[in-house]
């Protein structure tokens, strides 16, 4: 087994609370129970040594993934089950074919459980294969010790207050090494073995014996559950397998008892390999959530669009962040707003990349986009559909009347730069976006407003960004008022309709942020050493941007040059089809992962792409 393979070289499992990753040689590798920001089960993905993992490898997986046979020709490949999260990992040897299956049973996901479960099946295709099992829990982030009891069918580990079982079925003979477990899986062609992993709280009890019909079913539940969910899947364009794919990585980092998505399945994943830019991002922010589910609800999906509506609706419910806001940047899935930053300073990071972080410190950050964003996410779809009723209305209507008068302040910007609080162009252009969006839901539903002083900062936001947001040196929008910085958040601009895409002041801008933030149609964020954000070290590309610049090219009428950056983008993909955070120098993908930004971003892509493309007869 390698120590830290490449971050793309993972597919994603889940049950929408929480989530696994698998390695393309067969490890599971990151996991946390029972929901998505809980202490991690396996985290060898941040500490080989001390994070713990769940192997099941052949001779074949020992090699890498798609890379070079050994001298016996051994290779592996991974893929889904289509259109579905069930994952399934190769091993193609000359002796033999054999096959990993790895999936999470889906259980009244809309019911919040302590208990969680998944499913590691290992069949052989063609010839004999011999499996290697190891599993090596590490609870709460491998700072927690465990006890072993383990009979050869089933192994029990007892953490503090967390239990995890294995159970095995077939030809599996687990055995006890020091405190972990580890079996030898002989099969030949048409045999199949599996072992079933659940983990729960101390006190919830042992689960009920499985057989193998146990398994065939669950096997067939949770496929037909993906199928199921595709397909009211409403997109038919050109792309149909990755934006699928998209929607279901989307879906799995959503936490269904409460609708809320997180930004991305992991925590401390590096935007530079050995670099200090490693957060935690397995909370709900509110910009990236409210983009996403309206990136769902665009493709039909518009059940997660009012689950999330009523979690936003909830938080302003609930009065007022702790910081005196009435909202705060992120959350965590079930709405505290509390994620005291802590560094977790014995995992030493993926390949070196110090120090990892639990929690998020930025949480407290003044963001003042958010509210454009949270306001774009409960507008309807339609002109006068009613999403919010009257009592909510008033909650939304009192959070635009704070918005008057708190909009013109300085703050830490979409980016959570820790070099204090400027006055970024983007975190107008959002408060723009919730007084334009307040008034137009006012006045189609007839709610009442103050319209006038509504309609007064509305129109004031816009001259100060076309005044002191432009830069007459540069003929470009620019990041902040005090500098002359380009900045690629700002390709948000004709999305939200501050702007019509074929503007003269659009096209100027996007093309100096094309001679200056593009490289190879990708698309840095801006550039750390004209605009000092207070981190050392450098990142890659912002694949969130990219996809945002394949928009702003399609809308502005540059179809050909927005179809070619599009197909470039997408061979950045990994080998599953996720994206992490950035791209870097040499096509590697950097940051957490998979990350919601990036596949919200491909929806509005491809449907904008699309869009445009058959406007133009269908012509590339």
């Amino acid at each position: 087994m390698r120590p830290y393979p490449p971050i793309a070289e993972h597919g994603l499992i889940g049950d929408l609370q929480t989530c696994a990753l698998v390695s393309s040689e067969g490890v599971l590798n990151w996991f946390c129970s029972p929901r998505f920001d809980s202490p991690s089960v396996f985290a060898s993905l941040l500490d080989h040594d001390r994070g713990g993992y769940f192997a099941i490898t052949t001779d074949a997986a020992r090699r890498p993934r798609g890379g070079p046979p050994d001298s016996t020709g051994a290779v592996t490949r991974q893929l889904y089950m289509a259109d579905t999260a069930v994952l399934i990992t190769r091993s193609l040897t000359p002796e033999g074919v054999a096959e990993v299956i790895d999936f999470m049973p889906v259980h009244a996901p809309h019911t919040a459980t302590d208990r969680h479960q998944v499913v590691r099946v290992m069949r052989v295709v063609r010839g004999t294969v011999r499996f290697d099992l190891e599993c090596r829990p590490r609870f709460d982030y491998g700072r927690a010790p465990h006890r072993l009891a383990c009979d050869g069918a089933t192994a029990r580990f007892d953490g503090p207050g967390i239990t995890a079982y294995l159970q095995a079925l077939g030809p599996v003979a687990l055995e006890a090494d020091g405190t972990d477990v580890r079996a030898t899986v002989v099969l030949s062609q048409g045999e199949r073995a599996a072992v079933l992993l659940t983990v729960c709280d101390a006190d919830s009890g042992a689960p009920p014996p499985v057989g193998p019909d146990d398994m065939a079913a669950e096997f067939d539940a949770v496929r037909e559950f993906w199928h199921g969910w595709i397909g009211r899947c409403t997109y038919r364009g050109r792309w149909q397998q990755m934006v699928n794919r998209s929607a279901i990585t989307l879906k799995l980092m959503t936490y269904a008892p409460t609708g809320a998505p997180i930004a991305a399945a992991t925590m401390g994943l590096p935007e530079q390999e050995g670099g200090e830019r490693n957060w935690d991002y397995r909370y709900t922010w509110i910009r990236d959530a409210s983009l996403a589910l309206r990136a769902m609800r665009d493709l039909g999906f518009t059940e997660e669009s009012h689950a999330f509506r009523a979690w936003l609706m909830q938080r302003l419910r609930d009065g007022g962040a702790p910081g005196g806001e009435p909202l705060q940047i992120m959350y965590r899935v079930d709405g505290d707003p509390y994620l005291s930053e802590e560094v977790l300073g014995h995992l030493e990071g993926w390949r070196g990349s110090a120090p990892v972080r639990a929690g998020n410190g930025a949480a407290d950050q003044l963001q003042m986009d958010i509210y454009g964003e949270a306001v774009h996410g409960l507008s309807p779809s339609g002109p006068a559909e009613d999403l919010v009723g009257y009592d909510d209305w008033q909650r939304c209507a009192a959070l635009l009347d704070w918005l008057c008068e708190h909009w013109d302040r300085p703050d830490e910007g979409i980016w959570e730069t820790r070099g204090g609080r400027k006055d970024f162009t983007y975190s107008r252009l959002m408060c723009w976006v919730a007084l334009d969006r307040g008034i137009r839901q006012a006045t189609a539903t007839s709610r009442p407003a103050d319209l006038t002083r509504w309609r007064a900062a509305r129109d004031s936001i816009l001259e100060q960004v076309m005044t002191r947001g432009w830069s007459t040196e540069r003929q470009a929008f620019v990041q902040q008022y005090d500098n002359t910085v380009l900045d690629a958040s700002l390709l948000l601009m004709p999305l939200v309709g501050f702007i019509t895409p074929k503007d003269p002041r659009w096209l100027s801008t996007l093309d100096a942020m094309a001679a200056e933030l593009v490289s190879d149609s990708l698309v840095h964020r801006y550039d750390p050493a004209a605009s000092p954000d207070g981190l050392r070290g450098s990142e890659g590309t912002f694949s969130l941007c990219t996809f945002l610049y394949v928009y702003a090219l399609a809308k502005a009428g540059r179809r050909h040059q927005a179809r070619y950056a599009f197909d470039k983008m997408l061979t950045y993909a990994n080998h599953v089809g996720l994206f992490a955070e950035e791209i870097g120098l040499t096509g590697e993908q950097l940051g957490n992962f998979p990350q919601a930004f990036t596949h919200l971003a491909l929806i509005i892509a491809a449907l904008a792409l699309d869009a445009e493309l058959d406007r133009d007869g269908g012509a590339a």
